[in-house]
């Protein structure tokens, strides 16, 4: 299987034109934060996040799969102590692009230092949406399952009477549960909290995420050979996680820093794929940094 990561340099609301329609199926990336990152993507205020960013969801619903998915790490600021609303913003107006908000999950971080302001807490989550272009999109869900854990043990020790049978809601949401249903299996299925410290192997970028992140969403919406999308790659987390993974991939970032960075790790990864597994046939790096 050939296996191509593509890396990008110029303006991801230019670059995305050049992409053909329904060619990608998972779009992972976490966009500059209002007024963050200035010093590498110059800042956008929180009163102009939203027009700023439509044209970008714009483009990345024209190259998405219709099974396809797009998950969004995003985070709103705080403004004169106050949450600022730019992200509900965005959601809404996407919605009106025809986007479908799915689900939310949410990133807790679970190595974050303690600290307080005079009238909050320290964050320790951040939130990914995700978005689809219809209902019924790719997903495989038993590729994150997840040990069933110490809860079991007492839990499913004294079954009841109820336990047994499906126990529909009590507050007529339609759904139900059969307790017993989980007595001889191993693992079970996750919930939308993931559990991840913050570390990563890249301190090179000043919002990498930890490689777990991107790697449990592409395994829930992917299957090797599939095609992966970043288009504010930074440190090319996304993009290194995906190749490890045999899928395909296409990075752009404005950046000519991070875009030779990235293509110089995801060379050094190929060749350590090459001499530790032989699972690709080919990994090839199709990346030029040339301003566009």
């Amino acid at each position: 299987m050939k296996i191509t990561a593509n890396i990008l340099l110029g303006d991801c609301r230019v670059l995305l034109k050049e992409l053909p329609d329904n060619s990608v199926d998972l779009i992972f990336t976490s966009p500059p934060y209002a007024d963050q990152r200035k010093n590498t993507y110059g800042g956008i205020s929180p009163d102009k996040y939203v027009q700023w960013f439509l044209p970008v969801s714009k483009e990345l619903l024209r190259v998405l799969k219709p099974a396809g998915t797009f998950v969004l790490n995003i985070k709103e600021k705080v403004v004169d102590g106050e949450r600022s609303t730019y992200v509900m913003e965005l959601v809404l107006e996407m919605r009106k692009q025809g986007w479908l908000w799915t689900e939310e999950f949410i990133w807790h971080k679970k190595n974050c230092y303690p600290g307080k302001w005079p009238n909050r807490f320290r964050d320790a989550w951040e939130r990914l949406l995700q978005f689809n272009r219809q209902k019924t999109f790719a997903m495989y869900q038993d590729e994150v399952m997840v040990p069933k854990g110490d809860w079991a043990r007492g839990r499913l020790k004294n079954l009841s009477e109820t336990d047994q049978i499906r126990d529909h809601s009590k507050v007529g949401s339609g759904f139900g549960k059969n307790i017993s249903n989980w007595l001889d299996r191993e693992k079970v299925y996750p919930t939308n909290v993931l559990h991840l410290a913050t570390e990563c192997g890249n301190k090179n970028h000043s919002a990498a995420f930890p490689q777990g992140l991107p790697e449990w969403f592409i395994r829930l919406f992917t299957k090797e050979g599939d095609t992966v999308l970043d288009p504010f790659m930074g440190s090319g987390t996304t993009n290194i996680v995906a190749q490890r993974m045999n899928r395909n991939s296409i990075g752009i970032d404005i950046s000519p820093e991070y875009c030779s960075m990235v293509k110089k790790q995801i060379e050094s990864a190929k060749l350590i794929l090459f001499a530790n597994t032989g699972k690709y046939d080919t990994v090839e790096n199709t990346g030029h940094c040339a301003v566009h």
